[in-house]
């Protein structure tokens, strides 16, 4: 097995991210957002994870974020699914955890899509990646950036020209129901329990809106940030 070049400590936060194989789409409908955020919740834990029984069960989708899941591998601050790959901020709750979180929803997902997509192999381009966060800076910035990625989705070129009408793409983001965004800017959902608001900065709790957002990814400087030790 290949050491990772990035070592997960304890206590520490880390920006872990992947995409389809080949840039394809691996959420392609509501079913598989659906299914990748039950999992961001059912996997991170001791517990083994049945979804088959799950939904032999008929339990509604906000049940779910009530099973019992054992001691949690980690918490998570942030996530967000685009089309062809997937954002999430965690820190490391105990020894292995983001690994064996990883891991796990890794494997439920990618036997989910390709038994529903008559497909076999890979469905990820390699194993997931994973930076290291080491200051609070860079740490702000992952939150707003992650955030905000669906205004690509829109508006592709939105950083170096700006956002030509933010009232129309504010709301499209609100709206973007496969993120954590809702969670900490407009209410209290079932999916608010995958989130562990506590073992994070108050800052992310004192971001008042949208434009604070935006305004914190163009002015940070990611290179600066990434390096810089703080």
């Amino acid at each position: 097995m290949a050491i990772r070049k990035t070592p997960f400590m304890i206590g520490e936060c880390y920006h872990i991210y992947n995409r389809g194989v080949d840039k394809r789409t691996i959420f392609s409908d509501k079913f598989d957002h659906k299914r990748f955020i039950s999992l961001l919740y059912l996997c991170n834990g001791i517990n083994s994870v049945n979804m088959s029984k799950v939904i032999r069960k008929g339990l509604p989708f906000s049940e779910i974020f009530n099973m019992d899941r054992g001691e949690q591998f980690v918490d998570i601050g942030v996530y967000c699914l685009m089309p062809n790959h997937f954002h999430i901020l965690a820190r490391e709750k105990i020894e292995g955890g983001i690994s064996m979180f990883m891991e796990k929803i890794s494997t439920a997902y990618v036997m989910y899509f390709n038994t529903k997509n008559e497909r076999k192999g890979s469905l990820f381009e390699g194993p997931f990646k994973a930076k290291h966060i080491d200051n609070d800076s860079y740490l702000n910035w992952v939150f707003s950036y992650i955030h905000i990625n669906p205004i690509k989705l829109i508006d592709s070129d939105w950083k170096e020209k700006g956002i030509s009408d933010h009232e129309m793409i504010e709301k499209f983001v609100e709206n973007y129901k496969y993120s954590s965004y809702y969670d900490y800017f407009l209410g209290n959902r079932p999916e608010n329990t995958i989130l562990n608001k506590t073992s994070f900065p108050g800052h992310f709790s004192q971001l008042n809106d949208f434009e604070e957002l935006v305004r914190e990814v163009k002015e940070g400087n990611y290179q600066k940030v990434i390096h810089r030790k703080g």
